[in-house]
């Protein structure tokens, strides 16, 4: 099979495209280092001839909701677009567990993608995950100040991205399904927590302070919504603590 794969550098991307090549699938990164621009359309046509299953793992830095809607529906209706013309059988996209009533920040741009690829007449499968592990690593890079972390009050199920890589590429081996199962992580998690075991973990001292983040945003944070339904969902082997001194780690 012939699985392009949008975002195919970053933290999910990079697992999802080893995890295909180990399989046997051959493999097409959508990147601009490979001439494709999924923002203005460029290369797209190109590199989708032949191509069988497009995953989908875009992502953008930004709390904005304006810039977040922008970003997820400009790309998404770039790649349906293109995978229309070139008789793509199936787009895989990943998104997240549990926002669905948190249609706002960062979240609000996840969902506006949801809509178009629900809407698209493309053969196409959502794989909601949860949060990642790699996520305590980018809020500590993200919100240090000095010897203090400010952590915003998350309640999630955390799964490892390169177990969300590989269920990606079984998404895509198999037929399109609307919305596959959930993926979410063995334990429930707070992102201090999180950050403050990683500190430890790594002999950093610093202090991690738990904040509530405010309006809407930062109570659908802090509310549960994230973890996910246990009772539907696919648990994922690999704890947060077996993560952090794994060699699928990077620093």
């Amino acid at each position: 099979m012939k699985i392009a794969i949008a975002g195919g550098t970053g933290t999910v991307g990079r697992h999802a495209v080893s995890s295909a090549q180990q399989r046997g699938h051959e493999v097409v990164v959508l990147s601009r280092k490979n001439g494709v621009d999924v923002i203005d359309g460029t290369g797209l046509d190109q590199a989708l001839v032949g191509v069988d299953v497009v995953v989908d793992v875009l992502n953008t830095t930004t709390l904005s909701t304006k810039k977040a809607v922008n970003f997820f529906s400009t790309v998404t209706r770039n790649l349906l677009a293109a995978e229309a013309r070139a008789s793509v059988s199936h787009h895989v996209a990943l998104s997240i567990v549990g926002i669905d009533s948190i249609d706002t920040s960062y979240y609000a741009g996840k969902l506006a993608q949801e809509r178009l690829i629900l809407a698209s007449d493309v053969p196409h499968t959502i794989a909601r995950a949860a949060q990642f592990h790699e996520f305590a690593q980018q809020i500590a890079s993200q919100t240090t100040v000095g010897p203090v972390t400010l952590v915003p009050r998350t309640l999630s199920r955390p799964v490892a991205a390169f177990e969300v890589g590989a269920h990606l590429i079984e998404v895509a081996e198999s037929t399109p399904a609307g919305r596959a199962q959930d993926l979410i992580g063995p334990q429930n998690e707070t992102l201090v927590g999180m950050v403050r075991r990683m500190y430890a973990h790594d002999g950093i001292s610093r202090r991690a302070l738990d904040i509530r983040f405010p309006g809407s945003y930062g109570a659908g944070l802090a509310s549960g919504a994230l973890h996910g339904d246990e009772s539907v969902s696919r648990i994922s082997a690999t704890t947060f603590d077996d993560w952090l001194g794994s060699a699928t780690r990077v620093r």
